[in-house]
């Protein structure tokens, strides 16, 4: 309830416009080289903090310079990418949101994918890869 959320087809519009964005996307590096927004940068979840910061080795310099710029972050799902928008808020970013439903949601609105040639991916691509995957042992047991 602290993160502001848009949706899929909130964040085509905006691109439609041209508003200035960064497009920041928490997903694990062999996640976003299968398929990515085209306009996303890459910086996983787990060094997001080093990342947004001057002088470490993870330092991602277009993330530190955007403290005032409008970031959309987005994971698979919405889940990891909220919880990485509520880090940067903590740390001082100003303008933040979370892509809600995620390249999930972006896909299933029959949105632009590509791979990290830059080659588009299918719906079905699509499809296949963000579907959910819970095993049957990762279920919570019943009874």
């Amino acid at each position: 309830s602290q993160i502001r959320e848009i949706f899929p087809w909130d964040l085509e519009e905006q691109l439609a416009d041209g508003r200035d964005m960064l497009i920041l996307d928490v997903r694990e590096p062999y996640e976003f080289d299968v398929m990515r927004i085209k306009e996303s940068i890459n910086v996983p979840r787990g060094v997001l903090e080093s990342a947004a910061e001057w002088d470490y080795e993870e330092t991602e310099p277009e993330l530190v310079n955007a403290r005032g710029r409008y970031v959309v972050v987005v994971c698979r799902s919405g889940s990891r990418s909220v919880l990485a928008a509520a880090t940067l808020t903590m740390m001082g970013f100003k303008n933040v949101v979370n892509l809600k439903t995620g390249l999930r949601g972006w896909n299933d609105y029959e949105l632009p994918l590509v791979d990290q040639s830059y080659v588009p991916v299918t719906l079905e691509e699509g499809d296949a890869y963000l579907a959910n995957k819970v095993l049957p042992e990762q279920r919570k047991p019943t009874g």
